[in-house]
């Protein structure tokens, strides 16, 4: 059950990474055949539930893409419920504090290095455990949202909490704290050194660091800055934007 992602980040590789707020198989199955590495589906802000992320895994399995998902919030019963449909990786919103952090660790992992319940009934090949409790501790990713004021002032003592594999930086939550309106793609100069910093404490620990970008184009800027997980836009903002091109095309 090895992670492709976390095998990329080893190889120092960044992940493209898909967005899926749309709550349908059929979307996640298109999305999934477009060459995105992994692909995550968006519980906190996304029309999505517990029943059509499990949808989503299914539309995406036999494609390859590394499946992952947003979970509403850094409560131990939705993330022990993702991972259970098949989830390889968990982004977790507003982790401001190391407790924080172990907390959410400690709800992806197994004991004794955690206290995730056992009973994988999709990721343990349809409630046959099989192999699953061997690796899953090592193979799951956790990736706690880094959004706020309050997380980047705490941001060592975060990084330093076993079992964080990876952040993920929210760029209009991390805007409104700073007194910014919210929005994606920020070029703000004291963004972008709030940007290095955060790249200069993981690199110290080998921590992956993730942005959610606009645009495919500072999606590119940002691997070259150093981000190992970008996400590009999500699949409703993708069908809208190329909907709008299409119709002013047709219309002249």
């Amino acid at each position: 059950m090895a992670n492709k992602l976390k095998d990329a980040w080893a190889q120092g590789r960044a992940f493209v990474n898909g967005w899926l707020a749309i709550p349908n198989g059929y979307s996640a199955e298109v999305m999934a055949q477009a060459g995105f590495d992994s692909l995550t589906v968006d519980m906190q802000h996304g029309v999505q539930d517990y029943l059509s992320a499990v949808s989503c895994f299914q539309g995406m399995q036999p494609h390859g893409v590394t499946p992952m998902a947003r979970v509403p919030w850094n409560e131990p019963g939705i993330v022990g419920k993702i991972l259970d449909a098949g989830a390889m990786g968990v982004i977790c919103p507003m982790v401001n504090t190391p407790e924080q952090a172990r907390q959410l660790v400690s709800s992806c992992r197994y004991p004794p290095e955690g206290t995730r319940s056992f009973g994988p009934i999709r990721a343990g090949i349809y409630g046959e455990a099989g192999a699953y409790f061997d690796t899953a501790n090592k193979d799951i990713a956790v990736i706690p949202m880094i959004e706020t004021k309050e997380a980047i002032d705490n941001l060592p003592a975060i990084l330093d909490v076993p079992g964080v594999d990876g952040v993920y930086i929210g760029p209009s939550d991390l805007g409104l704290s700073y007194g910014l309106a919210p929005r994606l793609d920020r070029e703000e100069p004291e963004i972008l050194k709030i940007y290095e910093r955060v790249l200069e404490e993981c690199g110290k620990r080998n921590i992956a660091v993730g942005l959610h970008n606009g645009t495919a184009a500072y999606a590119r800027k940002m691997i070259g800055m150093g981000f190992k997980l970008v996400t590009i836009s999500n699949d409703s903002g993708i069908l809208l934007t190329a909907a709008k091109a299409a119709v002013a095309t047709a219309k002249g």
